[in-house]
């Protein structure tokens, strides 16, 4: 690359060399990082990371979703694993680029047992982030694209069994005659997507819910419930929804998307099934899982085990004194069964995120009188905004046209460090509260506390960190604002027969009382089903230990005990929205995988518990 240099009247032109381009300095990076690490020289490898720098690994060095700070972070890490990773051909995949002086490049590399990708951000100073991650396993790739599986043997045979026949054996051996090596507890998109992939991957697994049907998680809630996500951050693996798929979908569109994918994904689920107990035997390193299937009583014997059940699944339901004398309907939003039977009716909805505002708003519609108790300040971003505005660069129509996939997106959002994260949300979040003053002004004139994140780096922190505290606006917050839903302010102290009454003594009457009070970490289910002990060796699920509201420290760096070891042999969470239920589930299973075909999987950083729950 050159620099023409504007001649004066009685000179030539002048060509001036620039310094090295973009490709140049990450080919040179890669080179001499490969070479440190061939030689084994640690010293030599860490330093070419920046003073401030970050290394996200995705199972392809560490077997485990760890962050690494600085180049003595790398250090570590590269001592207590280079041997067993021997990692080796770093190349780009497409040209590198440039902005403010930062090259970016699109990676891939192989280790001694499989393939991964990456995406390398490198300044003067050395490498600023680098994300590796782990794509493939050698010798057990899917059988995908040229190696696509024919689907039928050509030829003339006795006895041939269809595939049909196949898939109603295999169904039939299935906790009988073949125990699966994996048990995924809920079938939800988190279970869904995890047992497809490990049924492309090879691994006998099957997936246990207790609804009727795969996709009754969403049918069977409130009626005005869709996604407040867009289509583009929604995607499943394998199969994305088509291209006139509705960009914010109902609940029972997803519901009967995720029944049509457990079909067509040949994905084993067993339904109206529910695991009463688990236990782990440390000698033979084996669950015995006992599960009701439909009434008949199971006994499986797993290797491993997933807890698939849902961030937002162990509903929490305060115990306010009084409860048990209310005479009218109560439940928690998990429960609420929609707005029909409320028309006319005095309703009162503790909570003032998410579920709440959906169903204050689908009791307006339906008549109700309606009241929202705000007990603490909420989020709230339009979707509209949240969008075009933090969204649209990596999931949109306009990011897809750009060449920003899905899968790109996913590992662009992946590759910035937890540590920095609230950084670059906190401008995106200013220009969101400048771009709708005026409907924030609205709220706070009609009493609505609004809060941006103990930060102000809005709902993508406050879902990392806590997973709670916003609402993604889709209508309600104009009903609060001109109140068509009122509001109310402050703790519960009790409950009369017909009313709820705030701690300030203020008395709300109520035919109906919905608890929006969310849910509790997933650990608890282990406790249910495995028992305390176990709940509190892993410990807390969720969170980074940010130390914010309900996100207590120390730093952890990255999501407490998902899609990862614990402390716990053998024992798994999954889970999350749908973008993370599809990223995250290929290095689960991948995981699973290995250990189910014995490769050796060295674990770096087991994270220890901090939190009990």
């Amino acid at each position: 690359m050159t620099q023409t240099v504007e001649p004066d009247a009685n000179a030539t032109d002048v060509a001036v060399a620039s310094g090295p381009t973009a490709q140049e300095r990450v080919d040179r990076w890669l080179a001499d990082f490969e070479a440190a690490l061939a030689a084994r020289d640690v010293d030599r490898a860490a330093g070419m990371f920046a003073t401030t720098s970050f290394w996200r690994d995705l199972v392809a060095f560490t077997w485990n979703i760890t962050t690494v700070e600085g180049p003595e972070g790398v250090a570590d890490m590269l001592r207590a694993t280079l041997d067993s990773t021997d990692p080796s051909g770093f190349r780009t995949t497409e040209p590198a680029t440039e902005a403010d002086g930062v090259a970016e490049a699109w990676i891939e590399f192989e280790t001694a047992v499989g393939r991964g990708s990456g995406l390398l951000r490198l300044t003067d100073e050395g490498a600023f982030t680098f994300l590796t991650d782990l794509r493939e396993l050698k010798g057990f790739e899917e059988n995908k694209g040229t190696q696509r599986p024919k689907g039928v043997a050509h030829g003339a045979f006795k006895d041939r069994e269809t595939w049909a026949e196949k898939r109603e054996r295999e169904a039939a051996e299935l906790g009988t005659t073949a125990q699966p090596y994996v048990v995924v507890i809920g079938g939800g998109q988190g279970g869904i997507a995890l047992g497809s992939r490990l049924r492309q991957l090879g691994v006998p697994a099957v997936t246990i819910d207790r609804h009727d049907r795969p996709g009754d998680q969403w049918r069977k809630r409130y009626k005005s419930l869709c996604l407040h996500d867009p289509v583009w951050y929604d995607h499943l693996p394998y199969l994305k929804f088509p291209d006139n798929w509705p960009v914010f979908a109902p609940k029972d569109k997803i519901g009967d998307w995720l029944e049509m994918y457990v079909k067509v994904m040949e994905v084993p689920y067993w339904s109206r099934s529910t695991v009463t107990s688990a236990t782990w035997d440390d000698a033979a390193k084996e669950w015995t899982v006992q599960v009701d299937r439909d009434g008949e009583q199971v006994t499986l014997k797993p290797k491993q085990v997933v807890f698939a059940t849902g961030m937002s699944g162990k509903a929490r339901m305060p115990e306010f004194p009084g409860m048990s004398l209310f005479k009218g309907d109560q439940h928690h939003s998990s429960q609420h069964p929609g707005p029909e039977a409320y028309t006319g009716k005095r309703c009162v909805v503790v909570g003032s995120n998410n579920s709440a505002h959906d169903i204050c708003a689908a009791l307006w519609e339906h008549d109700a009188d309606v009241t929202m108790v705000q007990r603490t300040s909420t989020h709230i971003v339009k979707s509209d905004s949240l969008m075009t505005i933090a969204l649209g660069g990596l999931y949109s129509e306009e990011a897809v046209a750009a060449g920003v996939t899905t899968e790109k997106a996913d590992m662009i959002f992946a590759s910035l460090p937890y540590r920095i994260l609230h950084t670059f949300q906190i401008p995106v979040y200013e220009e969101i509260k400048r771009h709708d003053q005026d409907f924030y002004d609205r709220l706070e004139k009609a009493g609505f506390e609004l809060d941006w994140g103990d930060d102000g780096s809005g709902l993508f922190m406050k879902y990392l960190r806590r997973g709670s505290g916003y609402y993604i606006d889709v209508g309600a917050s104009e009903l609060v604002a001109n109140g068509d839903i009122k509001l109310a302010h402050g703790q519960v102290d009790h409950l009369t027969e017909d009313a709820v009454v705030l701690e300030d003594g203020t008395t709300l009457p109520a035919d109906l009382v919905v608890y929006a009070t969310g849910y509790n970490s997933m650990n608890g289910w282990v406790a249910d089903l495995v028992g305390q002990d176990m709940a509190d060796k892993v410990g807390k699920v969720w969170g980074l230990g940010s130390d914010t509201t309900k996100d207590p420290g120390p730093w952890e760096g990255e999501q407490r005990n998902m899609w990862k070891p614990t402390q716990q042999e053998a024992l798994w969470f999954h889970g999350g929205n749908l973008h993370q239920s599809r990223h995250y589930s290929l290095y689960l299973a991948l995981q699973l995988k290995a250990r189910y075909e014995g490769i050796p999987t060295p674990v770096y950083n087991l994270a220890p518990v901090h939190h009990l729950s």
